[in-house]
């Protein structure tokens, strides 16, 4: 694992060069923030701080719960440790964070530093809500952090708006007694055992209350994200309904595996009341043994240590297939951002205090080590021991992972893929008029972007899903 992510680095730029504006939408102890990352000195020399009466008070907003009761202990240790009187108020928000930030710089009320991720910092910065860091860098900083600075991830027309820190892998969670129960041996390979899998759990445990399979499909797009997603990379497929190769979007692939997941709907074999179900209800249904699977991201052991800890027997499994057969790699996510500063935030330089010592190394590299995220900066890479914490072996970047090109984030007119997509599994209709619909709306979205200049996309031909880092 170590080698893979030395060359990461390589692999970044090569999935940054294929243009898209916006992507596929992720900590320690450091003891002040002079101390942190390098123990260099930000540049602008303003003041920060206030007085011992008055202090200065950040609002930091995260739409990260799993790793929020570290989070909170950093912040802590911040607020009591600082020399400039700065004091930093946590809001950790639920799914629909992105309104919530909308809202909030609309009505003057806006965070002084906000949680980015590849899916989010495009949009924050095209609607003016970020300030860039680039003066803020130290020359330390800059080493580390240099080679992981890419356009149209964290960098916008030259200017600089988050730096990395970790990248989160998708994986099929998975109930191994309940699995046992049932006579199956191993985690389905193919999406026709995952329906097969979940029906002869839910026929083994409904009398309990147990379901084969569950999803948090309060919010559908972000239900598919961490599933559809996944079963197509490894698929061979551009897991958010682009395709690289044509620099169109085509949910043709996507509707396919939609197939199967309306007729684990059909057989009684999702949790109940899915249908209004958001991630930390699930994750309490899976905590108490009542789902058999479900699939999501590299965060949820860190979920079941601390936020529901569980005495079940679980682990993470490579995501099934359309066809059993492994014909992509698995997508990592979320690789290239982590904070941001507030562009209406009155006190900017005290927001930089407090995000230069999150990017202090002994953060960086206890966030790793703790198993909220799989590090990506070089240098923590190096020091950072692979994660204690039950579950995180199979989370682990393995030969089936790897950074995919970024796909351009469009809003098309009407409902999106998901809410689409998840209204044909529960009433039926027409999947190839759907499909169709969809293609059309979402490249004519695409078009609009393309003739403004707010996304390039330059076609790949000979784009190769088992190798899209160029490896």
């Amino acid at each position: 694992m170590r080698k893979k992510w030395l060359g990461l680095s390589l692999s970044l730029m090569l999935a940054a060069g294929i243009a898209g504006c916006g992507g596929n939408g992720n900590n320690g102890n450091g003891d002040t923030a002079n101390d942190a990352a390098g123990g260099g000195t930000a540049a602008p020399a303003a003041e920060t701080g206030g007085s011992a009466s008055e202090p200065v008070r950040l609002k930091y907003w995260t739409d990260d719960r799993h790793d929020q009761e570290y989070i909170k202990e950093l912040i802590n240790k911040f607020n009591e440790t600082n020399g400039d009187h700065i004091q930093v108020e946590l809001t950790v928000m639920s799914e629909n964070y992105t309104q919530s930030v909308d809202i909030a710089f609309s009505s003057n009320q806006a965070p002084d530093l906000l949680r980015l991720k590849s899916g989010n910092t495009a949009e924050f910065v095209k609607k003016g809500y970020l300030a860039p860091i680039d003066g803020y860098l130290t020359d330390d900083m800059k080493t580390e952090f240099g080679s992981l600075v890419f356009d149209n991830v964290n960098r916008f027309d030259g200017k600089l708006y988050s730096l990395p820190n970790t990248g989160l892998t998708l994986r099929l969670v998975y109930n191994k007694d309940l699995f046992a129960k049932a006579g199956i041996a191993n985690p389905p390979a193919s999406l026709q055992e995952m329906v097969d899998d979940a029906k002869k759990i839910t026929a083994a445990g409904k009398s309990e209350g147990i379901y084969g399979f569950a999803l948090n499909f309060k919010s559908p797009k972000s239900a598919f994200e961490r599933s559809i997603r996944e079963i197509l990379s490894l698929s061979g497929y551009q897991g958010l309904g682009f395709d690289p190769k044509t620099g169109q979007f085509d949910f043709a692939p996507y509707s396919q595996v939609v197939e199967y997941f309306k007729q684990m709907y059909q057989d009684g074999s999702i949790l109940p009341g899915a249908e209004t179900l958001d991630i930390d209800p699930l994750r309490a249904q899976f905590a108490a043994g009542k789902i058999g699977m479900y699939l999501s991201f590299s965060t949820e052991p860190g979920v079941y240590m601390d936020q529901f800890p569980t005495e079940i027997n679980w682990g993470g499994a490579l995501a099934p297939t359309l066809d059993g057969q492994i014909k992509g790699t698995s997508e990592i996510v979320s690789a290239g951002t982590w904070l941001g500063i507030s562009a209406k935030s009155d006190h900017q330089d005290a927001a930089w205090k407090f995000m230069q010592y999150m990017y202090g190394d002994e953060i960086l590299k206890t966030y790793h080590e703790k198993g909220f995220g799989i590090a990506i900066v070089p240098s923590i890479v190096e020091q950072a021991k692979n994660p204690e914490i039950n579950g995180m072996e199979g989370f682990l970047v393995g030969e089936h992972d790897s950074l995919w090109p970024a796909s351009p984030s469009v809003t098309p007119e009407g409902s999106n893929y998901g809410d689409a997509f998840f209204k044909y599994i529960l009433s039926g209709g027409d999947l190839k008029a759907i499909t169709a619909d969809l293609n059309t709306r979402y490249n004519a979205a695409l078009s609009k972007a393309v003739e403004k200049g707010e996304i390039t996309v330059t076609p790949d031909p000979a784009f190769d899903p088992s190798k899209p880092q160029g490896k």
